[in-house]
């Protein structure tokens, strides 16, 4: 079937190379096509892989995809540097921050000092796309407005501004950012002021919004949001045609999420004992919920809190399996990571972690590239390797389908088709 399609791919090829020389070099340059090479491709999940790919791009888009053909060796390469690996179209990471003393004061600072910060914990991990749900948002939108013109390489950044809290309710583990920062927390008392921080963020260019539906506290219970604030501030998100993400820390809180109507939890309940009420999971899923496993974010904290590895593991394995049992039965993941709230980048533990639930490698493929697409209706332009996409693409070292370690040997990652990170 892939083979079926080259013939067009080489007409396509011949007659925009041959329209290319009237025009201008630097108009050529552009939309000339070019070609990224590699051992494999996988096109989509779902797609049989592709031996000895090819990949055809022009304008930022793909042409085409398939095995390589010895009548397109004069198409130039795409990216110099780059053949040779295994391609899959362009990674999301659904659960970021942009936090970090890297992105400080992002609308002055160096672009060297801010593009290496997104290098260390996006773009050399494959992310083309990020999506940061809690962040200092004007700071946030400075430094994606520096990216996208072209001042700094860096990944397509989403962003769900300032989240909101529960009445003189952040959490805990919050108290080592700046007591600055803090103060712009909204902790909104009445549906009014929810109402309000809601729309200050969609109107400044947010695209989701953030509740922090259970926030634990150093002394005394958690802190939990009032129901109707909660509704109010996912009705006036979808009315104006976004999404909500939702940080539920306990069941009660996944129950919170449910009468909410939020469209992704965060992250599961972690630490949680198992087995998860069965009847929660299936209203879940039958809610449209996707949920962000951060799994390596559970080992985290209990090492954080310096838990004895005897006692800390079999919690962990708790939250992978109760995990695994929602994929299985039908439960939408989003690959997220809670990077630069953790300071390990390194997503390669969290790839393991999801093998260690029951994912196979095509399944996680679909958490980072395919089911986000979807999530953001955004299928017809991103997530899959395929004519008339964007040329989000990334090049790995080794085939994630013997080794799910591969997802982060990452060699290139290209935006557009241009290079946003070469190894």
């Amino acid at each position: 079937m892939q083979k079926s399609r080259m013939p067009i791919a080489r007409i396509s090829a011949a007659a925009l190379l041959c329209c290319s020389m009237a025009i201008s070099s630097s108009q050529a340059a552009e939309t000339a096509v070019r070609a990224l090479r590699g051992v494999k491709a996988y096109p989509a999940p779902d797609a049989p892989a592709i031996d000895d790919a090819e990949v055809l791009v022009r304008d930022g888009r793909i042409v085409n995809i398939g095995p390589r053909d010895p009548a397109l060796a004069g198409v130039p390469p795409l990216a110099p540097g780059c053949d040779g690996g295994v391609l899959m179209a362009g990674f999301q990471n659904s659960h970021v921050h942009l936090n970090g003393p890297a992105f400080a004061n992002a609308k002055a600072a160096k672009a060297t000092t801010l593009e290496g910060g997104l290098t260390a914990l996006l773009t050399r991990y494959g992310f083309t796309t990020a999506f940061d749900i809690a962040s200092d948002r004007d700071n946030t939108l400075a430094l994606r407005a520096r990216v996208n013109r072209g001042e700094l390489k860096g990944p397509r950044l989403l962003t769900a501004g300032l989240p909101l809290f529960p009445p003189q309710g952040l959490p805990v583990y919050l108290d080592h950012f700046d007591p600055a920062f803090l103060a712009k927390l909204p902790q909104p008392d009445s549906v009014s002021a929810a109402l309000a921080t809601v729309r200050q963020n969609l109107d400044a260019g947010a695209e989701a919004t953030k509740l922090f539906l259970v926030t634990p506290q150093r002394n005394g219970p958690p802190k939990r949001m009032a129901a109707d604030i909660a509704q109010a501030a996912v009705a006036e998100t979808h009315r104006r045609g976004h999404l909500v993400f939702a940080h539920p820390t306990d069941l009660d809180g996944v129950r919170a999420a449910l009468r909410a109507g939020v469209d992704i939890l965060a992250h599961p309940p972690l630490g949680v004992p198992g087995p998860w009420p069965a009847e929660l999971m299936d209203a879940l899923r039958a809610a449209n919920v996707h949920m962000v496993p951060t799994l390596k974010l559970l080992r985290y904290e209990l090492t954080k809190e310096k838990v004895p590895a005897p006692q800390a593991e079999p919690v962990l394995q708790d939250s992978v399996r109760e995990t695994g049992r929602f994929a299985a039965a039908g439960g939408k993941l989003l690959f997220g990571t809670d990077v630069d709230y953790m300071t390990d980048s390194d997503p390669s533990e969290e790839y393991e972690l999801l093998a260690q639930a029951g994912l196979g490698p095509m399944q996680i493929l679909a958490s980072l590239t395919t089911t986000p697409a979807e999530r953001w209706n955004e299928a017809a332009r991103r997530g899959q390797l395929k004519p008339g996409m964007e040329a989000d693409i990334v090049v790995l070292g080794g085939d994630p389908a013997q080794l799910v370690r591969q997802f982060s040997n990452v060699q290139c990652t290209l935006r557009g088709g241009r290079v946003i990170f070469s190894r």
